[in-house]
């Protein structure tokens, strides 16, 4: 029988899993597929960037659900992940469509995705 705990554990080490994943083919498709778009509006540097923090924060939600099922008392790190996933679709996400369509706004978004990043991180050292 497993517990709520078991659940979100592998839940989040999926999630991550699944992120990571997609980082991979988000980065191979900028960096073959988008080539010439990412030149035209000089974004390529913006792309990456994307890129190495989805990579980051995917391998951060695994641990944090690693961590869940190791601690599962330690609900910190069940919110550590949700915000690593959040950062991921907002920072990353929001530096993506910047990229191929150059429209700025976007940008303004990119901000919340890194508070996630920092909260999740907060959350994680307190898990621990």
């Amino acid at each position: 029988m497993t517990s709520p705990n078991d659940s979100a554990s592998s839940s989040m080490v999926r999630a991550g899993a699944i992120f990571g994943c997609l980082s991979v083919i988000i980065g191979a498709f900028g960096a073959h597929a988008l080539k010439a778009i990412l030149a035209a509006h000089n974004m390529a540097q913006v792309y990456e960037t994307g890129v190495q923090y989805h990579a980051v924060h995917a391998i951060a939600m695994i641990a944090c659900g690693l961590m869940l099922a190791i601690k599962p008392e330690a609900k910190k790190f069940r919110t550590a992940g949700q915000l690593f996933g959040l950062g991921i679709v907002l920072f990353s996400g929001s530096l993506y469509v910047l990229a191929v369509t150059n429209i700025r706004l976007l940008g303004v978004i990119t901000p919340f995705g890194g508070l996630c990043f920092i909260a999740g991180w907060v959350y994680m050292a307190l898990a621990a």
